[in-house]
């Protein structure tokens, strides 16, 4: 649990959901202070899909720097791709679409996953039946596969007084 934003902390910096392509800049850090970067967000609409990074050395050199990151699966539960109403600790499942353009009725895409550590998301598939098929999620808004986002990194000169 990340406590309440602070000079080395911040919390939510979209203020909200990003919807796919969306972005977030400007987000200023001392490296004086911050030599590392890590970061952590729930990928959406996913019932324990996460995109990481940890420790990530900020550069010194004036430049620009990106990096790929990936989404991991906890291995909490299956990715059947139902929305549910769930997605409480203890309750499996979606809770939601975020724009409400889910469907439902799907069968789930996948009833029971064997790995139960974390590890590399497989992605969402969808499907764009809204009435039935394997996902409730409509791959047309919702499908992704790997790389999940992109962190991009420019490094100023230092100012000379």
């Amino acid at each position: 649990m990340i406590g309440g934003a602070d000079q080395d902390t911040i919390e939510n910096p979209a203020e909200g959901l990003l919807g796919p392509g969306e972005i977030v800049t400007d987000i200023k850090l001392d490296t004086r202070r911050n030599r590392y970067l890590s970061l952590t967000a729930m990928l959406l609409p996913t019932n324990d899909g996460f995109v990481g990074l940890y420790s990530l050395l900020i550069p010194r050199t004036p430049g620009t720097y990106s990096y790929y990151l990936f989404g991991y699966d906890a291995g909490t539960e299956a990715n059947d791709e139902l929305i549910t109403g769930g997605g409480l600790p203890g309750q499996p499942g979606i809770p939601a679409a975020p724009g409400g353009d889910g469907g439902m009725h799907g069968t789930g895409v996948a009833s029971f996953d064997t790995n139960p550590m974390v590890h590399i998301h497989r992605g969402t598939i969808g499907d764009l039946d809204p009435d039935a098929g394997i996902s409730d999620l409509d791959s047309s808004v919702h499908r992704w596969l790997n790389p999940v986002a992109e962190i991009v990194i420019e490094v100023q000169g230092r100012k000379h007084k």
